[in-house]
């Protein structure tokens, strides 16, 4: 398998140099605490819905 950070061909690294596309998905740990907050209140608000959905699904 290829490394993710070099790129496939000319085309494509001179690409992301203009446009400045990362080469690689940031880690949660690295984004500033504001951006992981708001990551973790959606991820849960998702978790806690789904599970209200499926339990009173059941009790109808």
């Amino acid at each position: 398998m290829t490394n993710p950070k070099k790129s496939f061909n000319d085309v494509t690294d001179h690409l992301s140099k203009i446009e400045g596309a990362p080469m690689s998905k940031p880690e949660m740990g690295s984004l500033p605490l504001g951006i992981r907050i708001i990551g973790y209140v959606i991820i849960g608000f998702t978790a806690l819905t789904s599970l209200f959905v499926i339990v009173f699904g059941f009790l109808d």
